[in-house]
């Protein structure tokens, strides 16, 4: 299968501008935050807060900004807890969405979920609403050149227990298991591969298609929830046409 990655298209868009950056740097400083908390400020003994700083370091957040949300989730400096939550609700023409938030005010954080949803056609649902239709699955990007042999990487990636392979214009998208993407990152790496990113990530079972004018209002609504402090990301099963 060739194209080009719905993920990394949209982490391409998302760092257009410098404020579109430093809302990435906000949000990426919580979710820190929060693994820092659960699992401790060492990279090497949490495997979770190795992955951020990695994705970090992808969306070129400065180190002194890394280490100082680490710090300030270790207690040595001061700083806000953050708790997640989830919200499920649908867009135009009945498409699923979900909302992952990391905040200090729930309240707050529904009130603006549901205000982005209303605004554009679509609507909040209850909890377990459309999660059934997505699947939590690792992505490991590996950067694409023509020395990379794409059967080889596939029968390299199968044997480190990865689940797929897909094959884009500029990348090689390998897919696993939710908590196999680390390992299969590493296992790839010592194999000579250069590691994009790694991350896991909902995949929708399918994808619908919209017409022009409910897939206009349905991309403004998903702009406006990713517009927003507390939302981390925004998952949905839309078609969406790839921008040249």
């Amino acid at each position: 299968m060739s194209g080009h990655s719905k993920w990394h298209n949209i982490q391409a868009r998302k760092g257009k501008s410098d404020a579109q950056r430093g809302k990435i740097f906000t949000k990426i400083g919580r979710e820190i935050a929060v693994v820092v908390k659960n699992g401790g400020a060492d990279p090497v003994s949490n495997p979770k807060l190795r992955d951020v700083i990695a994705k970090a370091k992808q969306n070129n957040m400065p180190n002194d900004s890394i280490e100082r949300s680490i710090k300030k989730a270790a207690g040595e400096l001061s700083g806000v807890n953050y708790e997640s939550c989830t919200y499920e609700g649908y867009g135009q023409g009945g498409s699923a969405v979900i909302v992952e938030c990391l905040t200090d005010n729930k309240n707050r954080t529904a009130g603006d979920v549901r205000h982005s949803f209303d605004k554009f056609g679509g609507s909040l649902g209850s909890n377990g609403c459309v999660s059934y239709l997505f699947q939590r699955k690792g992505i490991v990007e590996v950067e694409k050149n023509e020395k990379i042999d794409a059967d080889t990487l596939m029968l390299t990636a199968l044997d480190l227990d990865a689940v797929d392979v897909v094959e884009y214009d500029d990348i090689f998208e390998v897919i696993t298991q939710a908590n196999e993407h680390s390992k299969v990152s590493e296992g790839l790496e010592k194999e000579g591969y250069t590691i994009l990113n790694a991350e896991t990530r909902l995949l929708p079972d399918s994808y619908v298609d919209l017409d022009d004018d409910k897939l206009t209002k349905f991309n403004r609504m998903i702009e406006a929830l990713e517009d927003l402090d507390d939302v981390q990301e925004v998952y949905h099963n839309v078609n969406v046409p790839e921008e040249e």
